[in-house]
Parts: C-alpha cells; sequence; structure tokens
C-alpha cells in the first residue's frame, strides 16, 4: 500500500470519492486540494468504453488549450527543409541526423516535442524504440509531422497537447495549473471533453464516457459528474 503524506490526508479527508461532482466544483476542489509546494499540474483522465486493442477504437489527436498549459515547451524542429522557418519561428533546437545521432548515442533529451518535416521520417524511424515509450516519436495525427513547421511551432507554444487511449481505454490530459483561475481551466476542460466527445468511435456501443477524473500533482482524485 502507498503511504501518504498528512497534507495529502488532510486534502483527501475533503473529498468524498464516490461523489460526481460538476466539473467546475471539482475543479475548485482540485485546487483547493493541491498538495505541493510547487505549482501543481492539474490534469484529467477519461475512462472510455473502448477497446484499444481494436485500431478503429484506438483515439489520439491533438489540440491547443484555449488557456494554454502553463507550461513552456521546447521543441525540437528534425528537417532538412525547413531548417530556416524553424529557427525564425522560435524552435529551441533544430536539426537533422546530427541530432537524431546525439539522441541515439548521448541519450540527450532536452526536449519536450520533436515536430519533423515527411523527409525525416526514414531516419527518425531508427530511433523508434527509444523515442515511443517517452512519448516524443512525431505522428502525423497529432500535426508533429508536418511540412507547416511555422504552424505547428506557434501551436505548441500556445498551448498544444497531445492525447490517447492506453491500453485500458483511458485517455490522460494536462488542464493547466493549479494556479490557473478556476474559469481558465473550465475553459480548458471543455476543449478536451469536447474533443473526445468528437472522436467517439463509430462501434461503440451504449455509454462512451465512464468515468472521468480531475487530480492535481500527487493529489487525491475528484470524480467529474459526466453532463450530456
Amino acid at each position: 500500500m502507498p503511504k501518504f503524506g498528512k497534507k495529502y490526508k488532510t486534502a483527501a479527508s475533503k473529498i468524498d470519492r464516490k461523489t460526481a461532482h460538476p466539473a467546475l466544483n471539482a475543479l475548485n476542489l482540485a485546487k483547493e486540494s493541491s498538495v505541493t509546494k510547487f505549482d501543481s499540474t492539474v490534469e484529467i483522465a477519461f475512462n472510455l468504453n473502448v477497446d484499444p486493442r481494436h485500431a478503429d477504437q484506438q483515439i489520439r489527436g491533438a489540440l491547443v488549450l484555449p488557456a494554454g498549459t502553463g507550461k513552456k515547451q521546447k521543441v525540437l524542429v528534425l528537417t532538412k527543409i525547413k531548417a530556416a522557418d524553424a529557427k525564425t519561428a522560435g524552435a529551441d533546437f533544430v536539426g537533422d541526423t546530427d541530432i537524431i545521432n546525439k539522441i541515439q548515442k548521448e541519450n540527450w533529451f532536452d526536449f519536450d516535442v520533436i515536430v519533423a518535416t515527411p523527409e525525416m521520417m526514414a531516419e527518425l524511424g531508427k530511433i523508434g524504440k527509444i523515442l515511443g515509450p517517452k512519448g516524443l516519436m512525431p505522428n502525423p495525427k497529432t500535426g508533429t509531422v508536418t511540412t507547416d513547421v511555422v504552424k505547428a511551432l506557434e501551436e505548441i507554444k500556445k498551448g498544444k497537447i497531445e492525447y490517447k487511449t492506453d491500453k485500458e481505454g483511458n485517455v490522460h490530459a494536462i488542464l493547466g495549473k493549479a494556479s490557473f483561475a478556476v474559469e481558465k481551466l473550465h475553459e480548458n476542460y471543455l476543449a478536451i471533453l469536447d474533443a473526445i466527445k468528437k472522436a467517439k468511435p463509430q462501434a461503440v456501443k451504449g455509454a462512451y464516457i465512464k468515468n472521468i477524473a480531475i487530480s492535481t500533482t500527487m493529489g487525491p482524485g475528484i470524480k467529474v459528474l459526466i453532463e450530456n
């Protein structure tokens, strides 16, 4: 059994785990129950009625959160054809096979997101086993494989997040920081909820969203009322 500190126990004692709260109430509770000295990240988890073993029920996408994430993302752009554009648009690192070799040989990961132009994907595939488990492999579905690196960088800097189902049919995503006004967190909540709803596979019968929970870093989970 995990051991919890006094702050966690105090925060958790104020939350009825069985009660589903309207989204705004849940977000307020999340802010109040933040137990870290630093500005906690507010996260959301959806438990969906999908079977990720089937390709047509695997949900993956990206969206720009209207209120941003509160986190500065370091972006690496891998390209042979758009290097000048990437540098002008504010990429933190720009390169091609030289940086791929650096990742492979030096285990270098001083970045949060990779944007790649299509001609780099064959080279990137060689380190797919390194990038994949870290969630760093670029993908056309999330807009990180593109020739429009300026647009990709702009969206990431504004607060673009990626989401996808795990093996159990759950989707985890960032909603922002505990320091955000609850209205800003709610804007982001509605945006990710809308994206999840629109991604509903045709094969799903019955209730699609089974559970929604919100939490902060190291804080207790708060059940959210699923409203139509």
